[in-house]
């Protein structure tokens, strides 16, 4: 049986109609040839019954509409290669092309994790793992042959940038273990980069997967481990945004006076202004309005009065292009008005983060918008 398909599948929350109907719609907008509806039912039930191998035709279909790499489709890890006996000369061939890896290259690196950042806040991440698995594996490649410092610490850092937007990805398209592997990438790149705010923001990311694995408590120790490794070298957005998942941290966990003063610490430290990225650190989008959205997402979560004025307030001046982010704050919405017992007022934001989520292929939010869906 290919547990593989079916558990992406049902984590995306599709029946095995609706991946048929998915198919036929990503054949007729890529102009890929495909089998009859009946085949592709039949395709598909024998798929997950482990009585038809997914062939890499169907296999480079699935992958983006699924989000799902090669190994988690097929529900087995990839086959490594088979080892050189006499590999001397192609070990120095490595060694080589990695010692070329310059300033424009690694540019022209950083420059591709740039695009898909902006294309998975705008469409969703689903799409991209095919893109992210080959960026990853040329960053990887250069910097497993990179033998002196000098070349190895810009390969590093851009290895660390792009796992850590890698494993965000992941936690969205709901696969875990994927997440978790590439913050342990990115920690990993990070410390060989020797940036101290990389790390940090790798380990405060690396919380959400054990707050989503019903960890809070262990999440919110983690983060702090985070400020306590970047100290006083980080920039005061990146402090300010440790401070402030931290805060969510102690919401899940049901802490709420710790949750407030972490939070407090986050609004004190959040540099005036509009402008959202941090110079020192481009993984980092967050100003004061996204911290006010992020303070109501922490007042919804203990049930706070104050949470409905908050978002509505964020929901005004948040950035459009942030579409994932704008289907977290309608269902922060939904949430501040389920716990004040307004079911009207939370059901249209319930719908409009749903389209939203849907369109962004997100995992990650549908489950929360199901849940919150069930209590109206």
């Amino acid at each position: 049986m290919n547990t593989g398909l079916r558990t992406v599948r049902t984590a995306r929350g599709w029946s095995q109609e609706r991946l048929v109907r998915e198919i036929e719609r990503y054949a007729r907008q890529h102009l890929a040839d495909v089998a009859s509806t009946p085949s592709l039912r039949v395709y598909v039930s024998e798929w997950e019954n482990g009585k038809r191998t997914i062939s890499d035709r169907y296999a480079a279909i699935l992958r983006p509409l699924l989000g799902a790499t090669d190994a988690e489709l097929r529900g087995a890890p990839s086959l490594a290669p088979p080892p050189v006996t006499d590999g001397y000369d192609d070990l120095l061939n490595r060694i080589d092309a990695a010692a070329n890896v310059g300033g424009s290259m690694v540019e022209t690196f950083n420059a591709q994790t740039e695009l898909f950042r902006t294309m998975d806040r705008q469409m969703g991440a689903a799409g991209l793992v095919d893109q992210m698995t080959g960026h990853l594996a040329a960053l990887e490649e250069a910097l497993n042959f990179a033998v002196l410092p000098s070349a190895r610490r810009p390969v590093a850092l851009a290895l660390a940038g792009a796992s850590t937007l890698a494993a965000w990805q992941a936690i969205d398209a709901g696969a875990i273990e994927r997440a978790w592997r590439h913050y342990e990438t990115a920690k990993h790149a990070a410390r060989d980069a020797e940036e101290p705010m990389y790390l940090a923001h790798a380990m405060g990311e690396q919380a959400y997967v054990l707050c989503e694995a019903g960890r809070p408590a262990l999440a919110a120790e983690l983060v702090q481990d985070a400020r306590r490794t970047v100290g006083e070298a980080a920039s005061p957005r990146l402090r300010a945004w440790l401070y402030a998942a931290e805060a969510e941290m102690y919401a899940y966990a049901g802490q709420g006076d710790a949750c407030k003063r972490a939070f407090d610490a986050a609004l004190r430290l959040i540099p005036e202004g509009a402008d959202a990225r941090d110079p020192d650190m481009v993984s980092i989008f967050l100003n004061g309005a996204h911290l006010t959205r992020w303070h109501g997402n922490v007042l919804a979560l203990l049930g706070e009065d104050d949470a409905v004025s908050s978002l509505y307030a964020a929901l005004k001046v948040m950035d459009p292009s942030f579409v994932r982010a704008r289907a977290g704050l309608l269902a922060d919405l939904a949430h501040a008005h389920i716990v004040r017992g307004d079911y009207e007022e939370a059901r249209p934001h319930l719908r409009e983060a749903r389209l939203l989520a849907s369109r962004t292929g997100s995992a990650r939010q549908r489950r929360r918008i199901e849940k919150l869906t069930e209590r109206t």
